[in-house]
């Protein structure tokens, strides 16, 4: 009789994300460990997935309290949000123990605080940091290395927009989203430019894309792309990520791209500008199984040559991205506790599974090429 293999830990598991991604773990045959600070919470959320889920409290002003659960083989999985506020916790958990690590940020901080900081913590544990890994921004990384795979040797950069197609409305977006939001309009951006990561202001730039049959803008993100691309494709000097959310307040939006980041530096904003977003909706709320069903997301990559001009085109469209999420964090933890996962440190989706596996998985949960 082998080993028993570890288990997936899913910290957050009550909240909007974290309830999703439970029940993928579940209707994939795990018995995942619920981790959250309201017991009662938990028990309702195992008693939905009809028991197939065991519980436990952890809060992350603890942090000790989410270690002592961790053992060897386990796998992390963290949703709590704004991570910039509370997502070191567990990033340092797993390290501290040891455990692969999966989170669903789509915050530029964080994203480059576990790239630059804890990166290096991981690879002396020997563990993974998979950061970002949801709609925000796995889609995005397997498009532009399937669109750089398809241009060939002269692709020297990548453009990728992120977009939502279908009944698009107000409800589109969770608690989570919102608050996290927030904080990105007020931090600093980054993204990779002439072969080095460079400081930028976030939405700086629009970039028009082909998407279901129209052209549509979006302004520049710092996406978990501008690090974890250029570790598959070294000869690719840029990388552009766009946000299609804004519509046609994309172009005007980076042109008031100086004026916004001077506002935002203003003390307090950020914090002012996340009650706000409490108030259009909590945390822990977001749409339901009838509005995820009306919209679809859509990835574009575009792989260019060195002057720019296009090489390669990829369009992936798919399931809404809060169900993409918790089947991509499923499939993730699951491959990773399996020990199908290259590398130790912070990780990029295709570096540490592999392109072919990535694109399978993809196509799995419904993320289709066009």
């Amino acid at each position: 009789m082998g080993p028993s293999k570890g288990r997936i830990v899913l910290f957050g598991a009550t909240g909007f994300t974290g309830r999703l991604t439970a029940a993928d773990l579940v209707a994939s045959g795990e018995r995942p460990l619920l981790v959250g600070r309201d017991q009662g919470k938990l028990d309702a959320l195992a008693t939905s997935l009809d028991g197939a889920a065991e519980t436990a409290v952890a809060n992350v002003e603890a942090p000790h309290t989410l270690r002592e659960l961790l053992s060897d083989g386990d796998v992390l999985i963290s949703t709590v949000g704004p991570f910039a506020r509370w997502g070191d916790a567990a990033a340092r958990a797993a390290i501290d123990a040891g455990v692969h690590y999966l989170d669903s940020t789509g915050e530029p901080v964080f994203i480059r605080r576990i790239f630059e900081h804890y990166g290096a913590q991981a690879a002396a544990a020997g563990c993974g940091l998979l950061t970002a890994f949801g709609f925000d921004y796995v889609p995005g990384a397997l498009a532009a290395s399937l669109a750089l795979r398809d241009a060939g040797d002269g692709a020297r950069g990548v453009d990728i927009g992120y977009f939502l197609v279908g009944d698009v409305g107000r409800e589109a977006a969770s608690g989570g989203t919102l608050a996290s939001m927030a904080g990105i309009v007020a931090d600093p951006g980054f993204a990779w430019r002439g072969g080095a990561l460079v400081t930028t202001r976030t939405s700086a730039s629009a970039q028009k894309f082909r998407v279901d049959g129209s052209d549509r803008y979006g302004v520049s993100v710092p996406g978990s792309e501008h690090f974890t691309v250029p570790r598959v494709a070294p000869d690719v000097r840029d990388v552009g990520v766009y946000l299609g959310a804004f519509g046609k307040l994309s172009r005007p939006m980076a042109a008031l791209a100086p004026i916004t980041a001077v506002l935002t530096r203003i003390p307090g904003t950020a914090k002012a500008m996340e009650r706000l977003a409490n108030r259009v909706r909590p945390p822990g709320e977001g749409p339901s199984a009838e509005v995820r069903a009306r919209q679809r997301s859509w990835v574009a990559a575009v792989a260019r040559d060195a002057q720019g001009a296009e090489l390669a085109t990829v369009d992936l469209a798919g399931p809404d991205p809060y169900d993409l999420t918790a089947a991509f964090l499923a499939w993730g933890a699951i491959t990773a506790r399996d020990g199908a996962i290259h590398g130790t440190g912070a990780l990029g989706p295709v570096e540490a599974f592999g392109l072919d596996p990535l694109a399978a998985a993809a196509e799995a949960a419904g993320l289709r090429r066009t």
